[in-house]
């Protein structure tokens, strides 16, 4: 990875950069990479809360790319904001708008585990399509699958290879070290990091018996002496992570960090692991967490800036973006 793009950008069309107000701080960070400037936007709310948004600059023609994080307690309106911004665009006449969606909103949502319940994540995705939205970029969906909800382009990127070189840097005994997936289906995941960091596997098994709230019932693998690295999507109010963590620590598991794409953190989740008996939880900046990197605290933050960055030049310039990931996947 490279902290700035030294190819000059084509000059047949132009590239056009904008933030959501969900993260505007790795927007920042994105646009510094890309050597471009966030601008030329106005979002607003009126007193009754609805969302307004108009481009201050003329965007007919141009590729727009718009970074929003959907995450936090304002997930509706951060929704509504990108719907209504992608409107605003191709009213505009943009010649193509990408959504850059970092952390996409009702991921989890993606079945029906129980009568009668919806498929919100299909449902968001019918929405973004219907406000003309052509591409989406977006990282670690809680199920790949989620890909397939969408009739338009998805470029799904993954922040595992960003956590596996953090790893990476520490002085571990990669022989007494295991990456532990803490529920079956983030086993395939949890096997690729153990791999990429030549290391051992173990799976979490669990029970959950109501949303937020899961019961380790054991551990597939072997952990005793080991340091662990617990692997998964996203970290919410870390109820299951605690929980998985004290069946390993129980189990005679050694040090243990765990780490995760998505960071995020609805109380009491900081709390939890500040209180929890691990070494260091590590989460990418795909969503703000002020309490991450303060002296003491054991939440570290990574950013993944370099990747999105990468992805949009990737796209913007019709070339593959399988490479940025060391061809891990096919995109």
């Amino acid at each position: 990875m490279y902290e700035n793009l030294s190819d000059p950008m084509p000059m047949d069309k132009e590239i056009k950069l904008y933030t959501g107000t969900g993260n505007p701080e790795l927007s920042q960070r994105i646009a510094e990479i890309l050597h471009l400037e966030l601008q030329g936007l106005t979002t607003e709310k009126f007193a009754n809360g609805e969302t307004y948004a108009r481009f201050t600059e003329s965007v007919r023609g141009d590729d727009v790319f718009f970074i929003q994080t959907m995450a936090g307690e304002n997930v509706n309106d951060l929704i509504m904001e990108t719907l209504i911004v992608a409107d605003a665009a191709k009213r505009a006449s943009c010649r193509r708008f990408t959504a850059v969606i970092p952390h996409y909103g009702y991921a989890r949502q993606d079945r029906k585990a129980a009568p009668r319940e919806p498929i919100t994540a299909r449902l968001v995705a019918n929405l973004i399509e219907a406000a003309g939205i052509d591409q989406v970029i977006t990282v670690d969906l809680h199920q790949g699958q989620i890909q397939g909800f969408f009739n338009i382009p998805v470029t799904h990127l993954t922040g595992l290879y960003l956590l596996g070189d953090y790893f990476k840097q520490k002085d571990f005994d990669w022989s007494q070290t295991v990456v532990v997936s803490p529920d079956m289906g983030r086993a395939k995941a949890a096997k690729k990091l153990s791999d990429y960091l030549g290391c051992e596997v173990a799976i979490a098994h669990k029970s959950r018996p109501k949303h937020n709230q899961a019961e380790v019932m054991g551990i597939i693998g072997d952990i005793k002496g080991k340091t662990c690295i617990v692997n998964d999507d996203m970290i919410d109010t870390a109820g299951t992570l605690c929980g998985s963590v004290k069946k390993l620590k129980e189990m005679g598991a050694g040090d243990i960090y765990v780490c995760a794409t998505h960071g995020i953190f609805t109380d009491p989740a900081v709390q939890r692991l500040e209180e929890a008996p691990i070494v260091e939880c590590v989460v990418t900046d795909v969503i703000p967490c002020p309490e991450a990197n303060k002296p003491g605290s054991k939440i570290k933050t990574i950013s993944i800036a370099n990747e999105l960055a990468e992805a949009i030049y990737s796209v913007y310039t019709n070339q593959p973006v399988s490479t940025i990931f060391g061809g891990n996947l096919n995109l």
